[in-house]
This record gives structure tokens, C-alpha cells and sequence, in this order.
């Protein structure tokens, strides 16, 4: 028989810190919905906002310890532009987390957008050439 493995205090902790990520990540898609769903453009401002709101939520800080959650803020020498400008990352990957979640909610958002809109094209197309029926039988 075997004996079971016992996670140690560093496996405890990157299990907190992926229970806390994956929390947090819901809460910014949750919040960015909301935007997207209204269609406003991801602005600098509106990222600001987002992550004041996410890092805020009462529910997120009371499921994590204080430690975990300082895991996520973004450092204080990490200034980012508060304009109303589209965010534009270029090619960086090296974003603070909340920022990170609200891109990729955002990107998400428009590859559904644009698959809908694929969909809806071929969907036409199939329909143009399928003579219709008439309710009246013409």
C-alpha cells in the first residue's frame, strides 16, 4: 500500500495562490462583462477602474489572506497612462495580474464577436440558395 503524499508548506502555498488567481480572474471577467456587454472600449481609465473594483471586492478579500492578496497588487514602480486611449500592450506579457484577466476577457470577447459573425455568414450563405416556402403555398 501506499503511503499518501503530504503537500508541503510550498505546495500549500502555490495551491492558495492558484485557488486566489482563478478567484480573482473570475472577478475581473465578471466586472469586464459588464463593460462588454455595454460595448465600451477598453480604456486606460476603464483597466484603472476595473482593477480598483476587483481589487476591492469584499468576497475576494475575505476568502484570501492579506499576504495573498498584496501577491496580487500591482507595484507601485508599474505606472500605466490614465487616459480614456485604447490600452495597447504591444507585445508585452508582463502585466500585472488584474490588467492580465481584463485584456483577456476583452480578447475573448471579440473572437466570439467575430466567430458569431462567421457564423451568421455562413448561415446566410446557405440560406441565399434554399428557395423559402410560403405560409400561403406559393
Amino acid at each position: 500500500m501506499q503511503t499518501p503524499h503530504i503537500p508541503n508548506e510550498q505546495e500549500l502555498a502555490a495551491l492558495r495562490f492558484q485557488a486566489a488567481a482563478r478567484d480573482l480572474e473570475q472577478i475581473v471577467r465578471d466586472i469586464a462583462q459588464r463593460y462588454i456587454a455595454q460595448q465600451v472600449p477598453l480604456s486606460w481609465r476603464l483597466l484603472h477602474a476595473i482593477e480598483a473594483e476587483a481589487l476591492a471586492d469584499l468576497g475576494f478579500a475575505s476568502r484570501h489572506d492579506v499576504l495573498m492578496l498584496g501577491l496580487f497588487q500591482r507595484p507601485g514602480d508599474f505606472a500605466y497612462p490614465e487616459t480614456d486611449e485604447t490600452v495597447d500592450f504591444g507585445q508585452s506579457n508582463a502585466l500585472p495580474a488584474v490588467f492580465a484577466f481584463a485584456v483577456g476577457a476583452y480578447e475573448q470577447a471579440a473572437r466570439d464577436r467575430e466567430e458569431d459573425r462567421r457564423r451568421v455568414r455562413r448561415e446566410t450563405r446557405q440560406h441565399a440558395g434554399t428557395p423559402r416556402s410560403r405560409a400561403w403555398g406559393g
